[in-house]
């Protein structure tokens, strides 16, 4: 069998088309962390209202912790493909065109970027992140230290889920910054 040379040229598309395969996978993962926080946060209130049992709302708390953060790490890689595209690989490709032909590739990973609307999206999904992943843990410790009969394990436990849950909110916001 003749050996076949591989060039430059697709060997860059191909890891073009993996890692854009991996950014869509980790879309769909992402987005399925909302759903998943959202059905878990029903399933946790619907239990504490049938049992009358306010101590278990802290079992939201580590559970949106844990879900935001992998959502917050899905997003920031998927971001991190996009500047990859664009900053390198796109240029690299771009590099092999015949000179002065005005190539630019995967135009996309910009000009989506460039939407005058971009920005207000952005802040709606910091807040809906912070208010899925943190005013819903947080709203639940509040009413759990309402309730006031939790004991000192208790509420030195939930003391410490407030503060997770305040650092997840900073890291929401400061990548949110950061974007």
């Amino acid at each position: 069998m003749p050996e076949q040379d591989v060039t430059v040229g697709q060997l860059l598309l191909a890891e073009y088309q993996t890692v854009k395969d991996e950014q869509k996978a980790r879309i769909g993962f992402r987005d399925n962390l909302l759903y998943v926080t959202l059905a878990v946060v029903a399933a946790v209130i619907a239990a504490t209202a049938q049992a009358k049992q306010p101590s278990m709302l802290l079992a939201l708390p580590p559970v949106c912790v844990v879900l935001g953060w992998t959502y917050l790490v899905n997003d920031e890689k998927i971001s991190a493909i996009g500047r990859y595209v664009r900053d390198d690989l796109g240029p690299k490709l771009a590099a092999l065109a015949p000179h002065g032909s005005g190539f630019t590739t995967f135009g996309w990973e910009a000009y989506h970027r460039s939407d005058t609307r971009r920005r207000s999206r952005k802040a709606v999904q910091a807040v809906i992140d912070l208010t899925a992943f943190c005013a819903v843990p947080l709203a639940a410790l509040v009413v759990f230290w309402a309730n006031g009969d939790g004991g000192g394990l208790m509420t030195a436990l939930s003391a410490l889920e407030a503060l997770a849950v305040a650092g997840l909110g900073s890291q929401v916001v400061w990548y949110a910054r950061a974007a």
